[in-house]
């Protein structure tokens, strides 16, 4: 079996593109793959042209290891974002080829299942008034969905500092949150790397009286003394790891002990067997593994593969039901979480178990999708000048 080309599709809305790839072979098999870029779209796709040309065309989708490293060392540049993402796309679409090929779902090609069913929790549900009486009755309604978890970023446009009354403010939020859901609901915590240390390890201590799951990116990514200063004096797990795109960037992590939880993106870190080989890594660290997904329901598909199989996987993140909810319908099959009890169950379907309708994904044209986190009202997700 060999690559025969691959086509690109664009799912746009106001806050984000969904990169769509699907390669084709000679045998008539056609594997998709997904990933969800911010503000680089059009790069992804030219670079995607490039691969096509240097690397993907007349490969054997069965060599996956084969096919990333060349992609990721081929052309002797250090791979960053786009290529990764490029890489991923491709890499998680030759899975799919081979899970297809040999009629068994491709968690049965990484090693078969260590579970059941995988926990999901929500995102993108805040898309509301940002007041604790909206936040409250839109908490309550992840929950009345059957979620067990769900996330959120009180800051406003928080950066480096917040100051005493925004503080405040982020408080009630979260004190609004946290009677909607209930004791026994996880709430993770949110920072998406805005603060200076000092800040961080306050905003922990006063939101501490809600029980946060975890603490997410509480500073920028770049700085790891920073972080480790975070961990030494926060008793609430730390979670990071969505803008490293390469396995390998995570040693010094690792080494460090300043994270307790890992959230790779299958979509830019390599796709599937790069999450998997990192996921197992991590166990030898005692480090857990909560992927990052902003993406649609191939990226989905696609992390819940390493879910299936991977023993130390906490949870995985969802915005599917929530924040663009009718984008589901660009895919057959697309995963879904079960109310009984908020967890995405085993699927038996060959492949990642999802198809691609290009008829329903350009029903929604790329957009000038825009997501700045500095922006006022950022959380509703509908960027100035969308009309929306």
């Amino acid at each position: 079996m060999r690559i025969t080309g691959i086509s690109t599709h664009v799912v746009g809305t106001p806050w984000r593109n969904l990169t769509y790839v699907q390669v084709h072979t000679d045998e008539g098999i056609t594997g998709v793959g997904e990933t969800r870029m911010l503000g680089h779209t059009d790069a992804l796709l030219g670079y995607l042209k490039e691969a096509e040309a240097n690397h993907i065309l007349g490969s054997d989708p069965f060599a996956v290891e084969d096919l990333v490293r060349r992609m990721k060392y081929g052309d002797y540049g250090r791979a960053g974002e786009i290529v990764m993402s490029g890489i991923a796309v491709v890499e998680m679409a030759c899975w799919d080829i081979k899970g297809k090929a040999l009629g068994v779902p491709v968690w049965q090609l990484l090693g078969g299942k260590v579970t059941d069913k995988v926990k999901a929790y929500a995102n993108g549900w805040y898309t509301t008034e940002r007041t604790p009486e909206a936040y409250h009755k839109a908490a309550q309604a992840v929950m009345e969905r059957g979620y067990r978890a769900l996330k959120i970023d009180p800051f406003g446009t928080g950066h480096f500092e917040l100051d005493h009354k925004e503080t405040l403010y982020a408080v009630s939020l979260i004190e609004a949150v946290r009677d909607a859901i209930g004791p026994e609901a996880e709430l993770m915590l949110e920072m998406h790397g805005r603060f200076s240390p000092a800040t961080a390890v306050r905003l922990a201590h006063e939101l501490a009286p809600f029980r946060p799951a975890w603490l997410e990116e509480p500073v920028p990514p770049e700085n790891l003394k920073a972080l480790e200063k975070v961990a030494a004096k926060v008793d609430v797990p730390v979670a990071t790891g969505e803008r490293i795109h390469d396995r390998i960037e995570f040693r010094e992590l690792f080494e460090s002990q300043a994270a307790d939880i890992i959230q790779p993106d299958v979509g830019h870190i390599g796709g599937i067997w790069e999450t998997r080989k990192l996921a197992a890594t991590a166990e030898t660290h005692y480090t857990l593994v909560a992927p990052h997904n902003v993406g649609g329901p191939v990226l989905t598909a696609a992390s819940l593969q390493v879910g299936f199989t991977t023993p130390n996987f906490k949870v995985l993140e969802h915005f599917n039901d929530f924040a663009d909810a009718e984008i589901k319908k660009v895919v057959k099959g697309a995963p879904v979480v079960d109310p009984e009890d908020g967890c995405f169950h085993l699927s038996h379907a060959p492949g990642l178990g999802v198809e691609l309708d290009v008829d329903a994904a350009a029903e929604f044209p790329q957009q000038q999708a825009r997501f700045d986190l500095w922006a006022e009202g950022w959380e509703q997700r509908k960027p100035k000048g969308t009309g929306q």
